[in-house]
């Protein structure tokens, strides 16, 4: 699941950005102002948005009014340290789908981020399954045939992946843009690896070897 966090203050950011990766598995693209944000947005697939109102060049209510205008439709989740039904009223009138006041409880957040991605098409499912393969984004734990398989953050992500396209041919340059923040993208040498990795704990667990298929010159696919 990739995130985008937009947010001016720059301890928040790192420490939510930390959370978000460690605790939720997700891989997360930052921006400091909300023309940045644009930009990544229309570089980039989101599966989901955190979105300061108070922005520097674009504010949050800005941003998410331009969004929905341009018909983009991952669900948006406001932070605001402003307590006024005013603001939300706004917030939400313009699209966002959400929002948590600041200071937020973390756990709070992190509950409202998982309710709006099962709510989205994106994620139709608390947990994610195809025969004998679960995932589970409640705790971030993969089982295959109720064996639990012990997945690097990277690995855990492909599983995510290819469970919410199943059967679906996915590129490597798919993989890279779903899965690598925008600053840091790998080789295709890389999802190689982590591909390979991946099939030898699927198969320590009794996957079949074709469970994740290469298709020679195009990419894989969850079989």
């Amino acid at each position: 699941m990739k995130v985008l966090l937009v947010e001016d203050d720059k301890a928040l950011s790192l420490a939510l950005v930390e959370i978000f990766t460690d605790k939720q598995k997700y891989v997360v693209d930052t921006a400091s102002d909300g023309e940045a944000g644009w930009q990544l947005i229309q570089a980039s697939p989101y599966s989901l948005v955190v979105l300061d109102v108070m922005l520097p060049r674009l504010s949050g209510i800005d941003l998410c009014q331009r969004l929905r205008r341009q018909g983009h439709k991952m669900p948006v989740l406001l932070l605001t340290a402003r307590d006024s039904s005013d603001d939300r009223v706004t917030g939400l009138d313009v699209g966002a789908d959400d929002y948590v006041i600041k200071p937020f409880d973390l756990p709070e957040l992190l509950a409202r981020m998982r309710a709006l991605l099962r709510r989205s098409s994106l994620e139709t499912s608390p947990e994610m399954e195809r025969a004998d393969l679960r995932l589970d984004p409640s705790n971030a734990q993969v089982s295959y045939a109720n064996t639990f398989l012990q997945l690097t953050p990277k690995e855990y992500q492909l599983i995510e992946l290819f469970l919410r396209y199943p059967g679906q041919l996915l590129s490597r340059s798919n993989i890279i843009d779903h899965l690598w923040s925008i600053d840091a993208p790998p080789t295709d040498d890389t999802v190689k690896v982590h591909i390979k990795s991946l099939r030898k704990k699927l198969k320590t667990a009794g996957a079949p070897p074709d469970l994740i298929e290469t298709v020679y010159g195009m990419g894989y696919r969850l079989g």
